[in-house]
């Protein structure tokens, strides 16, 4: 395949990369690929259904909850045709404009993720630190209202990403890293200028993710000072108890994706397989544990999984 070299993208193409030296057993990698996807897919819906047809799980917590799950379903969806196209069809070219259009997608859900993890910090925030004023504060419309103020965000940040893309010329290898777009891949293909769209992406980075996750380690803070106040140790207990799993779904989000950004830019003598794992991890993990991980902790949610599934 000749390299990028003009400027006509919709006839243009990049070649993605599944795990380089194992391509014989791509037929057989595929498998817990199309597994995970699989689990995602039907663990984040069974929540969604669950909690929007039972009227005892419209509270702020499950709302959040369900925001959380339509983003999981959203990048499993995203990355799921590339993903599978490599290892069942061997299909690794993608046009500029779907690659433009799937890194949108994915670089905006991260966001919006990001911003409803922060949501679901300020959750427990409340419940912990101020619970007589939870009802007052976390209403439906105001929940409502913060939802569209994360998906706005999300838009409107990632939007110019695949714009500046455009404006490049790419005459370099064509062959991304990983077998889906993301923004650090594709513009180090670029035989253009490409700092701009370098000191966009990561501005973007630093005033969401890790403005999020700033603001989320605070909240923290402050919980964990309330929590320890608590003269009663099981009341302790049981108030922290409802932070692990808002805390496993940050950890399963923020450290995959902030190690790979870290090595894309930085570590340039970092191994292709640790970036490629690493890329896996940051999109295929978190839809897939957040489900498992919600309902083995959520005793109500639990619950009514389980009358779902034997009635």
């Amino acid at each position: 395949m000749s390299a990028v070299n003009d400027t006509k993208f919709n006839s243009a193409v990049f070649l993605l990369t599944g795990i380089p030296g194992k391509e014989d057993v791509h037929l057989w990698i595929s498998i817990p690929f199309c597994l995970m996807y699989v689990i995602s897919i039907v663990g984040n819906s069974v929540i969604l259904f669950i909690i929007k047809t039972d009227p005892s799980l419209h509270e702020p917590m499950y709302i959040f909850l369900s925001m959380l799950a339509i983003t999981d379903l959203g990048l499993s969806i995203s990355t799921m045709p590339t993903t599978l196209g490599i290892y069942l069809f061997n299909s690794r070219e993608i046009s500029l404009d779907a690659c433009f259009s799937q890194l949108f997608f994915i670089h905006m859900l991260e966001c919006i993720e990001s911003s409803v993890l922060l949501l679901m910090a300020f959750d427990r925030f409340i419940a912990i630190c101020d619970p007589l004023r939870y009802a007052s504060i976390l209403t439906l419309p105001r929940i409502d209202k913060m939802g569209l103020v994360c998906v706005l965000r999300g838009v409107a940040i990632m939007l110019p990403l695949p714009f500046l893309l455009q404006q490049f010329q790419y005459c370099q290898s064509n062959v991304l890293s990983h077998c889906y777009c993301i923004n650090q891949d594709v513009m180090k293909l670029a035989c253009s200028d490409i700092r701009i769209n370098s000191i966009y992406g990561l501005s973007v980075t630093l005033l969401t993710e890790g403005l999020d996750s700033l603001l989320i380690f605070l909240s923290y803070v402050m919980i964990l000072k309330t929590v320890l106040s608590i003269t009663s140790h099981v009341e302790c207990l049981r108030a922290l108890n409802t932070c692990v799993s808002h805390l496993c779904a940050v950890l399963l989000f923020y450290t995959p994706m902030i190690g790979l950004s870290v090595i894309h830019r930085w570590g340039k003598g970092t191994s292709s397989l640790i970036k490629i794992l690493l890329g896996y991890i940051s999109l295929l993990v978190p839809p897939l544990m957040n489900p498992i991980v919600y309902s083995v902790k959520s005793k109500h949610l639990r619950v009514r999984i389980i009358r779902m599934f034997i009635k």
